[in-house]
C-alpha cells in the first residue's frame, strides 16, 4: 500500500514539491552562509520524493544553532514552501482518493517550517 501511494504522490504533488525545495536548496548554496539551509532543503526534497513508510523525529542533539537556524529558515524559504503543501493538501483533501496525500502533505508543513534539528527515518 506505501508503494501505491508513493507513486501516486509522486505524481500528483511529489515531484513538483521536490523541484521547489531543490530549487530553495539552490539558492541557500549559492549563499555561503546559507549553505546547512541548502542541505536541509535537499535532504527534504528526498523525503518529499517518497514520504509514505517515513517519519520526521527530533535529533536529541540539536542545540540553539538549531533554534536561531530555523528562524532564519523561515525568513528565507520556510514560509512559501509550507504554504505550498498548505495549498496542495486542500486541493487533494477535495475528493475522496486524494485523502491520505493531502495529510501527508499536511504532515510535511512542520518539517517545511523547521527543518533544522529533526531527522528523517524510516518506519518499521
Amino acid at each position: 500500500m506505501r508503494i501505491l501511494l508513493n507513486i501516486i504522490w509522486l505524481v500528483l504533488s511529489g515531484l513538483w514539491m521536490a523541484i521547489a525545495y531543490c530549487v530553495a536548496g539552490l539558492i541557500c548554496c549559492v549563499l555561503i552562509v546559507t549553505i546547512p539551509f541548502g542541505i536541509a532543503s535537499f535532504r527534504i526534497a528526498n523525503y518529499a520524493l517518497w514520504p509514505f513508510g517515513r517519519t520526521v523525529v527530533d535529533r536529541r542533539d540539536a542545540g540553539a544553532g538549531s533554534a536561531v537556524g530555523n528562524v532564519i529558515w523561515i525568513i528565507v524559504a520556510g514560509w512559501w514552501l509550507a504554504l505550498g503543501h498548505v495549498v496542495t493538501g486542500i486541493a487533494q483533501c477535495v475528493t475522496i482518493i486524494g485523502i491520505p496525500l493531502g495529510i501527508a502533505n499536511f504532515k510535511l508543513v512542520p518539517i517545511s517550517l523547521l527543518p533544522l534539528g529533526r531527522e528523517i527515518v524510516d518506519v518499521p
